[in-house]
């Protein structure tokens, strides 16, 4: 793709909690024809996600917390999502151990890398490494909640696996990544090993 993009200019349009870019460049199309592009992209760093999964009880845990963009485009009520963050100066796992012990309040055994997609790709440059793990009450260290310096104030919500599958057929799960890492499990709860 080198060969087909040409940078013409880059403005930073904002630089606080992310930073966002607008891009000017030449792209060239499939049938070899140049056309000038403007994007904006939204970077604040990559992530990872875990789906916590105790086997003997089939249950799962996730988190619920308010997300401003959500609720300013009409979800009122906190979001049910899976335990995630951003890697900051980590790599996706160790940054996924402390982010299960911070919201979570559980130290996972276990964890299992699943694969490593961009979520937003028209516009958000994060990829976001999922994760699955095994946990059992005893792995708990305290009662989570996340980081309050950095405003997290976070409920932590144990289901059953069932009952997090039908939640997103009931729209109460609405968080994209939580979708991919509940379906996932789900499929392979049922595909015999």
């Amino acid at each position: 793709m080198q060969d087909r993009i040409r940078i013409k200019s880059v403005e930073i349009l904002s630089d606080d909690w992310a930073r966002v870019t607008k891009t000017t460049f030449d792209y060239r199309r499939n049938d070899g024809t140049w056309e000038t592009q403007i994007r904006q992209t939204y970077d604040r760093g990559d992530g990872a996600a875990i789906l916590p999964f105790d086997r003997q009880r089939a249950t799962v845990l996730l988190v619920r917390q308010f997300r401003y963009p959500a609720y300013v485009t009409g979800h009122h009520e906190p979001l049910i999502e899976a335990c995630a963050g951003l890697l900051d100066e980590n790599d996706p796992e160790t940054a996924i151990r402390k982010e299960a012990e911070e919201e979570l309040g559980y130290r996972l055994r276990a964890v299992r890398r699943l694969y490593a997609p961009y979520m937003s790709p028209g516009s958000v440059t994060e990829r976001l490494t999922f994760f699955l793990a095994d946990y059992t009450p005893a792995d708990r260290i305290s009662l989570g909640g996340g980081a309050v310096e950095e405003g997290e104030d976070i409920e932590v919500l144990e289901m059953t696996l069932d009952q997090a599958f039908a939640a997103i057929g009931d729209g109460r799960i609405v968080d994209a990544k939580t979708i991919m890492l509940i379906q996932h499990l789900k499929l392979e709860t049922l595909t015999p090993p």
